[in-house]
């Protein structure tokens, strides 16, 4: 069983003492650069409808519709700033051709916030993610780079998104041992489909204190039931952020056939609790506990009342297994290892020991 929630049911985002809304509103979907977002007017009427619930977890990131969705969320957001907890992230390249128009280093976090700071119209960011993790920047360079912003006051709280487990730890620690400000916020990819990252990634977060927002919660749609047989195979090659959808889910993988067999098991599980199939993955991931608030990004108003409503769904105790069923995976070594009943014997004798909780 799971209790209702609202927006204005409030949490507390990982390590620290912002209250945050239980589903932040994604933004990447506001303006039509890409080809397939909303236009401003929709957008408006989507953020005004998630704001007037009660609320306040904004996501958008520096390359979002190539930045019209930080300018209309500067533009929605300027006589409610306060109330707001707007969260943004740099990595991306603002220039294809300079090397160091991109990447996570300093003076790519230092321009890329400058620049998102005139956007959002407000002269300090809630939230700041690192996107993607480059595989360059030495980790030392990010958190003292990400320290000086927060000590500068044009950044509140530090998150990071996409990167290795054993790295985030790594920076953790580091800068807990440094005094540096730490990271609070843990932005992955997490569905019924894409599980793998409780393995490492999820009980990291635990440990550490870092919240978890998972971004795709519905695996680009695939979860509400909208494609079949009919719709695996074409095309992916080049498949980019201005492709179709369809194109870059078949690109990523979330289109094939153990996703067609998932989200039939989500369809039915819907049909029986009364819910769509869109509620019943999105609230899922909030069954775990160190989810904060899965991040929702509609693309027209009616795909938003209907992600909303995932806050009232409750799962009855069945209906739950039949989903953990549907989309298993296998943790792998160690974590299985370390479960089977001889090991546990040979550690623990005949002792019953509760874990911490």
């Amino acid at each position: 069983m799971s209790a209702k929630l609202s927006l204005d049911t409030y949490r507390l985002l990982g390590r620290s003492g912002l209250r945050v809304s239980p589903l932040s509103l994604g933004t990447m979907t506001f303006g039509s650069d890409w080809g397939w977002g909303a236009n401003e007017a929709d957008s408006r009427r989507q953020f005004d409808a998630y704001v007037d619930r009660g609320g306040n977890f904004i996501d958008t990131a520096s390359n979002y519709t190539n930045g019209t969705s930080e300018q209309l969320v500067g533009k929605f957001s300027a006589e409610k700033r306060e109330r707001l907890v707007l969260a943004t992230k740099y990595t991306m390249s603002r220039r294809p051709d300079d090397p160091n128009a991109g990447g996570n280093h300093r003076k790519s976090m230092v321009r890329s916030v400058e620049q998102s700071l005139v956007r959002l119209k407000t002269d300090y960011i809630d939230l700041l993610y690192l996107h993607v993790w480059d595989e360059l920047t030495p980790v030392e360079e990010v958190l003292r780079a990400m320290d000086d912003l927060v000590r500068s006051g044009k950044v509140l709280y530090l998150g990071i998104s996409d990167t290795p487990a054993w790295q985030i730890s790594r920076m953790q620690t580091i800068a807990d041992l440094r005094g540096w400000a730490p990271l609070v916020a843990l932005q992955i990819e997490y569905s019924l489909l894409e599980r793998t990252v409780e393995r490492e990634l999820i009980p990291m977060a635990k440990e550490l204190g870092l919240g978890v927002l998972p971004w795709s919660p519905l695996a680009g749609g695939v979860l509400t039931g909208k494609y079949s047989k009919t719709d695996l195979g074409g095309p992916t090659n080049g498949a980019s952020v201005t492709g179709s959808r369809k194109t870059i889910t078949l690109a990523k993988g979330s289109l094939s056939e153990r996703g067609l067999a998932i989200a039939e098991a989500v369809k039915e599980v819907a049909a029986r609790i009364e819910r769509t199939p869109a509620q019943v993955a999105i609230a899922w991931t909030l069954q775990n506990p160190t989810v904060v608030a899965p991040i929702i990004g509609a693309r027209t108003f009616e795909q938003l009342e209907d992600n909303l409503k995932a806050l009232e769904v409750e799962f009855p105790a069945d209906a739950l297994a039949k989903l953990q069923e549907a989309s298993a995976i296998e943790l792998g070594f160690p974590h299985d290892f370390l479960q089977l009943p001889t090991l546990r014997g040979g550690v623990f004798g005949n002792v019953k020991i509760s874990p911490r909780r």
